[in-house]
């Protein structure tokens, strides 16, 4: 099916990054796994070939693409690769760099932005606390007035690029007494004295992606790292959560679907009783069902793509698309894992390690019970 979303301009560059991952990724992707993190040099020729800076304006060494479709081609097709690259991108460039543009200051968009694009500084997002994950209102890391200087303490875990970020976005509570009003965005340096990494989390899947620990001990920081209104961390989130959400089911959506191109072909090339196994009766209606799931789930999340890249995305058509593309990517992907009988569960086969990558999907960027409890809300219950 057609997609009409996306002109030339978006296929072209489509085309770029295709060439970009089979001549620089996908050699490599082998040693991202066993080394449980994508290499600094991978980053350094995303930014060379202007993929880290599609949300950076011009001026502040980015491409200033201004039209998230762009986003939206990049994910997928990092997620054709593996669904860990489509996550570590996004955390960088598609969810961690809008807040620095959108709400940072002259000096810090300066300080910050072009090396961001270049793939020099590595970004990544804290919000997540061992005592709670979807509750964001509830966290507990502080940051406490001391003069000049505000004073961090806390952890956070679960971040992605988390083991090798250069500054890591971290939502703290600066005014217990206001709640969720009281909560500040940091941009914290990873040379901050105080600042330490625990372990590379030893995840089901996603090996490529460096998930960590992180902790702050009396980290001492200046207003110049407040990214935002100060109390006005949570409300930033809000409204950039959505952006998180959609690039998630991007990703679900262009990660299942690859995979069961692929199962397809399995299904044409493996043989039993003496015709391919995908000429049973079961197997061929089930491959039908799948790839309706598939399309009919692509277009709902196709008019999402657009409507946000018009500015008219609302946070419950997101948690749409976020929960229902994670749900359908899951379910696929098993039915991709049956398909392939024994060799569908050894991970030397990319459908065993897509379905254990997967199942995240329906946990992070807020937990489905969490997107559900929004569309619920929005009913009216």
């Amino acid at each position: 099916m057609k997609r009409e979303i996306y002109d030339e301009d978006h296929e072209a560059f489509r085309s770029s990054v295709r060439e970009f991952l089979e001549r620089s990724v996908i050699p490599e992707v082998e040693a991202y796994a066993e080394k449980k993190g994508i290499p600094r040099e991978f980053w350094l020729e995303a930014g060379k070939q202007g993929f880290l800076g599609l949300e950076i304006p011009e001026e502040y060494g980015g491409a200033g693409a201004g039209d998230y479709r762009f986003n939206a081609v990049m994910g997928e097709e990092l997620s054709k690769v593996n669904a860990a690259l489509g996550s570590c991108w996004g955390i960088h460039a598609d969810i961690t760099a809008p807040y620095i543009v959108a709400l940072g200051t002259e000096e810090q968009k300066q300080r910050w932005l072009p090396g961001v694009a270049a793939g020099e500084i590595l970004l990544a997002i804290g919000m997540t606390e061992p005592s709670g994950g979807s509750d964001l209102a509830a966290l507990k890391t502080t940051a406490v007035r001391d003069g000049d200087e505000w004073v961090i303490n806390g952890s956070k875990t679960f971040i992605t690029n988390g083991y090798s970020a250069d500054i890591v976005l971290t939502a703290v509570r600066t005014s217990p007494e206001k709640k969720a009003k009281g909560i500040t965005l940091f941009a914290i340096p990873a040379t901050a004295e105080g600042f330490s990494r625990g372990r590379k989390l030893d995840k089901v899947g996603q090996d490529e992606s460096d998930t960590a620990e992180l902790f702050f001990e009396n980290v001492r920081l200046g207003d110049d790292h407040i990214v935002g209104e100060l109390d006005g961390g949570f409300i930033h989130m809000m409204q950039k959560l959505p952006q998180e959400r959609l690039g998630c089911a991007v990703s679900n959506i262009a990660h299942a679907k690859q995979i069961l191109l692929e199962t397809v072909q399995y299904a044409k090339d493996r043989k039993a009783f003496g015709q391919s196994i995908g000429q049973f009766q079961h197997s061929k209606f089930l491959l039908a069902e799948l790839v309706t799931k598939i399309e009919v789930s692509e277009a709902f999340l196709d008019q999402c793509v657009a409507a946000h890249a018009k500015g008219e995305l609302t946070p419950v058509d997101a948690a749409k698309a976020k929960w229902w593309t994670s749900e359908i990517q899951n379910d696929v992907l098993d039915h991709c894992v049956q398909l392939h009988g024994g060799y569908g569960f050894m991970n030397e086969y990319r459908v065993a390690r897509a379905w254990r990558d997967a199942r995240v999907s329906k946990i992070w960027a807020g937990s489905n019970e969490i997107m559900k409890e929004l569309i619920g809300r929005d009913l009216g219950f």
